[in-house]
Order: C-alpha cells, then structure tokens, then sequence
C-alpha cells in the first residue's frame, strides 16, 4: 500500500508544487530544480516515440501477416518508417557526401540542411502526401460546415454569414466580387477579402483568447486537485 499509493502521491506533489514555485521563484536552488524537472519531463516524454513506433510497427505488421484488408498499404508504412528512421538517424545522409559547411556539426541539423537525404523526403514526400490527406478533408468538413451552419436560431445565422464571408475572402472567385471597390479609402473596407481579414483578426481572435482562457483555468484547476491530493485518479482510484 505505501510504495503503491503514497509514494507516487508525495512524488508528485514535491515535484508539482516545486515546479510551480519555481515560476515565480526564480532564483536558485528552487530555480534550477524547476527547470530540471521539465527537462526530465522531456526525457520522460521522449520515451513515447519509442513506445508509439513499437505499437505501429506491431500493428501493421499483424496486419501484412494475417493479410488482413489493405495489407499493402501496411507494408508501405513499415518500409517508410525504417528508411525515414534510418536517414534521420545517419548524420551524414547528405546528397554528395557531408557539405563543407558542415564539417563541424551538432547532431540534428542535418534535418533542416536542404541537401540532406531527410529533408529530401520532409519538403517531396510528407509534404504532398500531408496536403492531399488534407485536401480530401475538406470535404468533410464541407460536409460538418453544412450541418452546423444551419440558420435555425440568431447565433447560428451571424456563424452561417461570419463563415461564408471568410470562405469568398479566402478564395480568388470570392473577392473578384468586390475588386470594383478601391483598395484604399473609407470603401475599402467593403471588399470581401478586408472584411474577411477583421473577422479572423478580432472577433475570431476574441473567441479563441476566450476558449485558451476556459483551457488555462481548467489546467490550473487539475494541477491544483493533483498537488494537493484531491485527485488520485492517475493511482487506479475512482
């Protein structure tokens, strides 16, 4: 009972509380400790890559063993984790061999060198595939828009009307609607893709800083129940 309850308990509210003061404490020890303890929280975090790649590559590769449907595609994912794995690992995976420029190196920066074998397959092979997955989202999300824009009360007719402004002053077609108003003066701010630029700037803005706010409250609210012992969720209890 005490290394299965108390233990994890005082661990945690030594290290929240002390994490905590150390915002506003800044000077050491307390100082150092607090920034520690969030390096140790990335250490800690890190070791989620290793357990996410091993659940994928168990996963897929139950499914090209038991041919289950599109196994193919699993093959696909096995083979491109291990050579993005194995290029983003080997430091001198350039093109033409190890730039001058880089002949002292920290490890790591060939991910971002433009000649490298890794960014090669980021900027031609991640980022079209990442754009056509998103580009057939959006049909879906047509689809949702569709349904939740419905004008059944006042909210949802100002959402309807915000949202179809922001479409046309997004999209060419849209502000050829309005390109017969000057693009300076008072008529300025009619053309489509101005008003358009004030929803997304203020009142969108406005909704989100609101929404962060409920976020933050509700994060400081937990981490208060977690040092102070009110919450024992994370030790198995109801």
């Amino acid at each position: 009972m005490l290394l299965k309850y108390w233990i994890p308990l005082l661990i945690l509210i030594f290290v929240g509380s002390l994490t905590l003061i150390s915002w506003f404490v800044p000077m050491d020890p307390i100082g150092n400790l607090g920034r520690d303890f969030s390096q140790f929280f990335d250490i800690i975090a890190s070791f989620a890559i290793i357990l996410g790649g091993a659940n994928l590559l168990k996963l897929q590769g139950l499914k090209v063993v038991k041919r289950k449907r599109n196994w193919p595609y699993s093959v696909v994912t096995i083979v491109g984790f291990f050579v993005t794995g194995y290029v983003g690992i080997n430091f001198a995976s350039y093109f033409g061999g190890l730039p001058a420029d880089m002949s002292s190196y920290m490890a790591g920066a060939h991910i971002s060198h433009p000649n490298s074998h890794f960014f090669w397959i980021w900027w031609y092979i991640f980022t079209p595939l990442s754009a056509t997955m998103y580009a057939l989202l959006a049909f879906y999300v047509a689809s949702a828009s569709f349904r939740a824009f419905r004008a059944r009360n006042a909210e949802a007719t100002v959402l309807l009307l915000a949202g179809i402004v922001l479409m046309l002053g997004r999209v060419p077609l849209g502000q050829m609607l309005t390109a017969w108003l000057p693009e300076s003066g008072v008529l300025s701010i009619l053309r489509l893709e101005n008003i358009s630029d004030w929803i997304y700037t203020f009142p969108n803005a406005a909704g989100q800083r609101a929404i962060l706010i409920g976020i933050a409250l509700g994060v400081v609210s937990t981490s208060l129940r977690l040092i102070l012992g009110i919450e024992k969720s994370f030790l198995g209890e109801e």
